[in-house]
């Protein structure tokens, strides 16, 4: 009879030790329970036997210390036990780590790796292959990595479908729609240059472009220098198609980030490098201000994984995977304390955030602002730290927090996804609705109920409100992106699961994809972008 309906109490396996394979397989098995599991492939002996009761299944996923959640995505490590694997003998690993390795293989970052770059991650990570998957894992759910993403930029945006097509509209005075020359356009236009290129992360700055293929190549296109501010000297060369950035041709990267001052990359194995930020080396390395050679970034971060980077003015946030849990560092300008430890101070190397240790917050992601920050964590709980202005921490008031403050506003929701722009930010729960609060400008908080030219749609909001505009819509938010750059107006953009993008804010540079009326320069209700992102 089933334990469960006997009133015998369920067995929990949380607490059984890892066995290593040969232990495994020299337990003896009665006959009729033995089933052959050929793990090795065509590598011989390769068998060992399997419990017929799942536990040893529910052992493996308990082990790698996954949240449920995570769990539920990965379709049962179960599948693991069905096929050949694909890796050679490896007898002392663990049932556990096995399974990680697994499933570790069938990420996206992970699978063309050697297996000298496999083991170099492996250490860097912690030395466990389950350590390795909650690292990629991490990153792929922080940065909507090979999904369908879309990027408001500074008077020009970008999207890229779940196939890694790139689509581009707005501003073009410097090239940076990528399609060969510096005509402005509403109408969301596909980059043809980059056919058979999968692009899998996009960044935006002021007037240039930065896009990330699924083969860890950069390409860039815009105006010709990295590292100056957006106002500041310019390079006199405009690139107006995508061209792989050279200096980084030895880095697979993952991610990029675009700062008013400085550009930085992640690499896949979670090391952080820069393009400039000055002969005053505020980020540990002396660079002259148009250095276009990335330079890695140095201090705590040398050793520690990071999974996701986010750049604001004049400063970096970097949300690393160590072995006792996720972090967040950060590193430059301490103006109006947005570096998040309790004082305006800058900080040349990057330095952890102790205050989201001591709340014990577990972050998921981060997001960074021009002079404010915020983060999301595993509980659902939001932070902000930074300038105050126009409410954008959400704490009911305009007053500065130099360390990461909790939205109790915010308390009856779990959000998943935080985005920041200059004094705006938005939140999205795990329900997909949307909250908004910060500066009113340009209608990019879409709390507009009204018609078109009705209602205080500039109206500054200092505690979240619920976006009722993108409620309405009926569709599960997954992805909200704002413009982040105090030298332009804002738009707003929402992004649904099922790959609809909907635009509100500023659109006097054609940079909402929606063609307006002769006297209109703004949205304030979200308007369906002609493109399908899945």
């Amino acid at each position: 009879m089933d334990a469960s309906t006997s009133g015998t109490p369920t067995v929990q396996y949380h607490n059984i030790p890892d066995q290593p394979i040969t232990t495994i397989v020299a337990a003896p098995v009665s006959a009729f329970l033995r089933q052959v599991r050929h793990c090795f492939g065509d590598s011989s002996p390769g068998e060992f036997p399997l419990a017929a009761n799942p536990s040893i299944v529910l052992h493996v996923l308990t082990a790698c210390n996954l949240d449920p959640q995570d769990l539920a995505k990965l379709e049962a490590t179960c599948s693991f036990f069905r096929q050949p694997a694909n890796f050679a003998p490896d007898y002392e690993l663990s049932i556990s780590e096995l399974a990680a390795l697994d499933m570790c293989q069938r990420r996206a970052i992970f699978k063309p790796m050697t297996d000298e770059e496999r083991q170099s991650l492996k250490q860097r990570c912690g030395g466990s292959w389950k350590l390795v998957l909650r690292f990629l894992l991490a990153g792929e759910a922080c940065c909507r990595r090979e999904k369908s993403q879309a990027i408001a930029g500074p008077g020009h945006s970008i999207a890229v479908t779940s196939t890694g097509a790139v689509y581009s509209f707005g501003s073009n005075s410097s090239g940076q729609l990528g399609n060969g020359n510096t005509e402005e356009d509403w109408r969301p236009q596909q980059i043809r240059s980059l056919q058979g290129i999968r692009i899998i992360q996009a960044a935006a700055g002021a007037g240039r472009t930065m896009l990330i293929s699924d083969a860890g190549r950069v390409y860039a296109f815009g105006k010709d220098s990295f590292g100056e501010a957006e106002y500041g000297v310019q390079g006199t060369k405009l690139v107006t198609t995508p061209q792989p950035v050279e200096s980084l041709k030895d880095i697979f990267v993952v991610q990029a980030a675009i700062g008013n001052f400085f550009t930085a990359v992640l690499s896949r194995e979670g090391r952080v490098y820069t393009f400039s930020w000055g002969k005053d080396s505020k980020l540990g390395h002396k660079t002259e201000p148009n250095d276009v050679e990335p330079q890695p970034l140095l201090g705590a971060l040398e050793n520690i994984p990071v999974v996701q980077i986010a750049a604001g003015y004049c400063y970096l946030l970097c949300l690393a995977c160590q072995p006792s849990g996720m972090s967040v560092y950060s590193v430059g300008c301490g103006l109006g304390g947005k570096l998040g430890h309790g004082s305006r101070t800058d900080e040349k190397y990057p330095r952890l955030i102790e205050q989201i240790q001591l709340l014990n917050l577990q972050p998921m992601v981060v997001a960074a602002g021009a002079w404010h920050a915020a983060v999301v964590g595993r509980d659902g709980r939001v932070c902000t730290w930074g300038w105050g202005r126009y409410g954008c921490l959400g704490h009911g008031n305009e007053e500065c927090e130099s360390v990461p403050k909790v939205v109790e506003a915010l308390s009856n929701v779990k959000a998943v996804h935080v985005a920041t722009g200059d004094y705006t930010t938005f939140v999205v729960s795990d329900d997909g609705d949307v909250y908004s609060f910060g500066c009113g400008e340009s209608a990019s908080l879409g709390h507009n109920t009204a018609a078109e030219g009705q209602g205080n749609r500039h109206a500054n909001v200092l505690s979240p409100e619920l976006v009722m505009s993108l409620k309405q819509l009926n569709e599960r938010v997954v992805q909200i992106s704002l413009t982040n750059s105090i030298y332009w107006n804002a738009h707003t953009f929402a992004l649904t699961e099922s790959g609809k993008l909907y635009a509100f804010g500023a659109g006097d540079k054609g940079q909402l994809g929606i063609e307006l009326a002769n006297n209109q320069t703004e949205r304030g209700n979200p308007e369906r972008v002609d493109i399908d992102l899945n």
